[in-house]
């Protein structure tokens, strides 16, 4: 209907009832428009906000927390107004026409990138780590074809932390510059392999942090022996688990992308055998929900998939009917209808079940795969992910199982077999929107 973001706000009522056929959907329209109309408008005051959470929590939004509030507030006003500079005229041609640019065109993006966050940040040098992530990210949702292979996020964003650290080298005078060379260990005449101090700064502020790769031995010895430490307790410090593993992931991946055995990654990184992780890292590379994006895909798709006549007589389908009738409660049989739909997607595809799930027997292939032993009893149901014919988690639900397969693939850099490769790019294109499939 050609609703391009002007047309968009001004969308009304009437419009709305011609454009979606459902009410449902047009009040969940609407309502976004709605706040949508707020963010550009800027109604949601400072002033509203402080005053409600002093009222909600007055121990938090005092003293030094008041200051953090103020600064997560700022963040917030930065994420929603960023938008992409003008590139110069020779910049456009070579993005216009979907070339991968040379070193010298990067260096150019990358300049005009820094000089525009800067602008940004009212002319701070010191972004941090979510400001990198929300520039980095612009890029290549504007520009696809810069994503290289799926490494073009740490590679932009490493060039452009690089690129704000050559512009600070010289300065000397700025006030910023010498309080934060102080705050991170910097000292006059100190040699540039000291790299730990130096670099500490970049991440600290943000919510999401990747410590360079080079960190001394010893610093990095000391994260991956706590994470180590952390992970045979019974009570875990998750914040800071989620820290170290943003600090240790560069190195991590390096690993990975070294084709290191998947047991001395798991031994080093034991919380990689954790589903909650395992989703976390998933996103830090894709900048996608995979919990959330499976939900959505067999809610979507498990009607359809289960009324297909080439899984009408198939041991899974016969399985769930009688299981059916012995419920009536509508969430059981929703969630029953989702398992069925899930381990029921490689016969839609016609490919092979036995890389994909083993229902109540022995795993047998070496690649991702799910075990699910009887899947539609509600009491007795269990999920695993097996990698390497061995256990990598304990899984709550199907929906759980399938999101770890997905992540599983792409967090260990694992080829997806051929047998089975129709319907893992089925989910990978609804989990990336890469298409309609």
């Amino acid at each position: 209907e050609e609703v391009s973001g002007a047309a968009l706000l001004a969308l009304n009522d009437r419009m709305v009832q011609q454009l979606v056929k459902k009410i449902g959907h047009q009040a969940v329209l609407m309502d976004l428009i709605k706040k949508y109309r707020q963010q550009k408008s800027g109604l949601e005051s400072l002033t509203y906000c402080c005053e409600t959470a002093s009222q909600k929590f007055p121990e938090v939004v005092s003293g030094k927390n008041l200051k953090s509030f103020y600064a997560r507030h700022k963040t917030l006003q930065w994420t929603s107004s960023y938008a992409l500079p003008d590139f110069p005229y020779d910049v456009k041609c070579i993005l216009a026409e979907k070339k991968c640019p040379d070193h010298s065109m990067r260096i150019r993006i990358i300049e005009f990138l820094q000089a525009d966050m800067t602008k940004y940040l009212e002319g701070s040098l010191y972004p941090n780590s979510q400001q990198y992530n929300i520039v980095v990210n612009a890029l290549l949702q504007a520009y696809p074809f810069l994503d290289e292979d799926g490494n073009g996020f740490l590679l932009w964003k490493r060039a452009l932390k690089d690129r704000f650290k050559y512009v600070r080298r010289p300065i000397e005078d700025d006030e910023q510059v010498l309080r934060n060379k102080c705050k991170f260990g910097h000292r006059r005449g100190q040699s540039r392999k000291s790299s730990f101090a130096e670099n500490k700064h970049d991440d600290v502020q943000g919510q999401v942090g990747e410590e360079p790769a080079h960190l001394q031995g010893s610093a990095m010895d000391l994260h991956i022996k706590w994470l180590n430490r952390e992970y045979m307790k019974t009570q875990r410090n998750w914040e800071e688990v989620d820290n170290r593993m943003n600090v240790t992931i560069e190195i991590r991946r390096k690993m990975i992308s070294d084709k290191a055995p998947l047991k001395v990654i798991l031994r080093i990184f034991p919380f990689l055998r954790c589903p909650y992780q395992l989703f976390r890292e998933f996103q830090l590379l894709t900048h996608m929900d995979i919990y959330k994006k499976t939900v959505e895909i067999l809610e979507i798709y498990s009607e359809n998939i289960l009324s297909l006549y080439v899984v009408r007589n198939n041991p899974i389908n016969i399985m769930l009917q009688e299981n059916l009738k012995q419920h009536t409660e509508e969430d059981v049989l929703k969630y029953m209808k989702m398992t069925a739909a899930c381990l029921l997607l490689p016969e839609v595809f016609g490919d092979d079940s036995s890389l994909f799930a083993a229902v109540n027997e022995e795993v047998k292939a070496v690649t991702p795969v799910i075990e699910v032993k009887n899947p539609f009893n509600v009491n007795s149901c269990e999920f695993a992910l097996y990698i390497e014919r061995e256990e990598l988690a304990q899984l709550d639900d199907c929906t759980m199982a399938l999101a770890a397969l997905v992540a599983a693939f792409h967090v260990f850099d694992i080829p997806c077999p051929k047998r089975i490769h129709r319907t893992l790019s089925f989910l990978e294109s609804l989990v990336f929107e890469v298409r309609s499939p």
